[in-house]
C-alpha cells in the first residue's frame, strides 16, 4: 500500500477515491535545506505534508535571536495553521533544516474539497485534532519537565537528532542555552557509563 495512504489512514479510514482527489490538488516537490515555505508578515495559502527531512517553525525576536517552537519530522503536516485560517500574515517562519521531500497543498483547494466531500472533511478535523494534542503536549513538556528530561523526550522522538541539525537549534528549542546543552549532554555520558 502507498505510504502516504498509510499515514493518512493513521487518522481516518480513507478510501482510494478519497485519496485519488487528494493527490489530484497536490504537488510533490523536492526543497533545499535552508528553504522558506511560510515568512512573517506573509499571508500564507500552502499547507504540506513531509515525506523525508526535517522542517521547524520559529519566532524571531526584534534583536534578530531565533526561538525554535517546534520540529517536524516525515509525515508530519507542515503549515502556518493559525495564519491559514485566519488569513492573517504568520507569525512564524517555517524552514526546512535539512533536504526535503514534500506534497504542497493550496489550503484553499482542501477547504474546497471538505464543502463537497464528508469523508476529507472527517479526514481534515482528525489532522487539526492531531496538530492540537501535539501543541499541548510540547506545552506540557516545557512547564512540566526539566532540561534534562525535555531533551531525553525530544531524543526518543528522534534519535538522530543530534546528527542531523546543530547544538544550537536543539537548545533554542529545549529553551536553554547550547551551554546549557553541552553541560546535559556530558551528565547524561556520566550516567550511562556509571550504570555500565
Amino acid at each position: 500500500m502507498n505510504p502516504n495512504l498509510v499515514f493518512l489512514n493513521s487518522f481516518l479510514d480513507v478510501s482510494e477515491e478519497t485519496f485519488s482527489k487528494l493527490t489530484r490538488i497536490a504537488v510533490y516537490k523536492k526543497l533545499n535545506a535552508g528553504e522558506l515555505i511560510a515568512k512573517p508578515g506573509e499571508v500564507p495559502n500552502k499547507i504540506y505534508m513531509l515525506v523525508s527531512g526535517m522542517m521547524r517553525a520559529y519566532l524571531s525576536s526584534e534583536n534578530g535571536k531565533e526561538f525554535n517552537k517546534n520540529f517536524f519530522m516525515p509525515f508530519s503536516f507542515v503549515g502556518a495553521l493559525t495564519a491559514l485560517i485566519q488569513k492573517q500574515p504568520s507569525k512564524l517562519t517555517y524552514e526546512t533544516l535539512t533536504k526535503c521531500n514534500v506534497y504542497e497543498v493550496s489550503f484553499t483547494d482542501i477547504i474546497d474539497l471538505c464543502k463537497e466531500d464528508i469523508n476529507i472533511s472527517n479526514l481534515y478535523n482528525r489532522i487539526l485534532e492531531h496538530v492540537y494534542i501535539r501543541y499541548e503536549e510540547r506545552q506540557l513538556e516545557l512547564i512540566s519537565m526539566d532540561a534534562k528530561d525535555r531533551y531525553l523526550t525530544l531524543k526518543k522522538k528522534i534519535p538522530t537528532i543530534d546528527e542531523l541539525i546543530p547544538q544550537y537549534q536543539i537548545a533554542s528549542y529545549l529553551s536553554i542555552t547550547p551551554v546549557q546543552l553541552s553541560r546535559i549532554r556530558r551528565r547524561i555520558k556520566k550516567e550511562e557509563k556509571r550504570d555500565k
